[in-house]
């Protein structure tokens, strides 16, 4: 299809609570065919009480400077009734994805969400059966799918580069939260000012109704990779949930999840509140003959034990032309048909929101909780 005949999709903006958004408005806005039209936040539980870069309201008069002038819409059922939309990115509180999304779909509008999929499996389950019920498409966007070094680990594994797998180990640190100053987010979002007690406890990130907590918010990517890269499906999660260094909220900012699988498990830990992670890497993949550890975007390949020195340094192939990002990789879907990559795709981020739920109950209850089938 020549350029000058591509066709054009109108996009609209629901929900500015998570400021990934801010990377998804860039990579559609850059397509240069489409253009973002329209914009609706939604309301948050607790009025936000900051501006500060990566907050809702910075996100929101971002997405609202692009060229163009989207139009503001107070509520969304509004945005959906006055717009003909063709795609809707959604970032809202985790908690009001399903609900969000299934209105998008009676509409016809092909959705994107950012990870994770859902606050829970009913959710997840409920987003899919309305996009199937209304014949649109659905995504879900995660950060680690355009890192050639994590794309590149799944061939790795099923070329036995470390024989079998039988261990994913990941740990997502970081001080102080999302809206910690100088944090730097997707979209070359760096959050620009000191955020009080009092701020954050207002912001969903800290509230446990709104789908907040470090569990959902980090451990969900360790989830999401191991049920792409382990064999079998996940069978059972004892999980373990905090909040240690957060008074001002009732989320948890500190878990942890050991997913059992068949043949292997997964260590899945998440904290706001870890200063240094003493140069550990964020994954590690043990097999029966070597070890991976994905470090900087460089993969780590050790086979001969106990060296510290790395038996092989790869990067991973280049992304795709023409799916390089989230908005070309989607448009390229809902023109040709081609799969998703698996990531972004149903089947993968099903199972994942069935590990993380599993986790959750298991928190909750204090005992091992079956994982349930997708």
């Amino acid at each position: 299809m020549s350029g000058s005949r591509r066709k054009s999709y109108r996009v609209g903006v629901i929900g500015f609570a998570h400021m990934h958004v801010n990377e998804l408005v860039d990579r559609f806005a850059a397509t240069g065919r489409s253009p973002i039209v329209a914009c609706a936040d939604t309301t948050p539980r607790t009025p936000s009480l900051t501006t500060v870069e990566g907050s809702r309201k910075a996100n929101l008069k971002r997405a609202l400077a692009l060229p163009g002038a989207p139009r503001l819409y107070e509520d969304y059922r509004e945005l959906m009734k006055a717009e003909r939309l063709d795609v809707a990115i959604l970032c809202p509180e985790n908690a009001r994805h399903a609900e969000i999304a299934a209105a998008a779909a009676e509409h016809g509008v092909h959705v994107l969400t950012e990870k994770p999929m859902a606050s829970n499996l009913d959710g997840a389950r409920a987003m899919a059966d309305a996009a199937k019920k209304a014949g649109v498409k659905l995504a879900v966007n995660w950060p680690i799918a355009w890192s050639p070094a994590f794309r590149a680990l799944k061939t790795l594994v099923a070329d036995r580069a470390i024989g079998d797998l039988w261990e994913v180990r990941w740990r997502n640190p970081a001080s102080l939260g999302p809206l910690a100053h100088g944090s730097l987010h997707p979209g070359d979002t760096v959050v620009s000012g000191a955020v009080s007690d009092a701020e954050k406890g207002a912001e969903w990130w800290h509230q446990a109704k709104a789908g907040g907590g470090a569990l959902l918010d980090y451990c969900c990517y360790g989830a999401c990779l191991s049920a792409w890269l382990m064999p079998g499906q996940a069978t059972s999660v004892l999980g373990l949930a905090a909040n240690l260094r957060s008074p001002y909220g009732d989320a948890d900012d500190n878990a942890a999840m050991i997913v059992r699988f068949p043949a292997g498990l997964s260590i899945l830990e998440a904290s706001w509140t870890t200063v240094h992670n003493g140069g550990a890497p964020v994954l590690a993949l043990y097999g029966t003959q070597g070890t991976i550890a994905v470090e900087g975007g460089e993969i780590l390949i050790y086979r001969e034990k106990g060296s510290k020195t790395p038996s092989r340094v790869e990067k991973g192939e280049p992304l795709p032309q023409g799916r390089s990002t989230i908005a070309e990789e989607f448009l390229r879907h809902l023109e040709t048909g081609e799969p998703l990559h698996p990531l972004l795709d149903l089947p993968v981020n099903l199972a994942t929101m069935a590990i993380l739920d599993a986790g959750i109950r298991s928190a909750r209850s204090g005992m091992s909780e079956p994982v349930e089938r997708t």
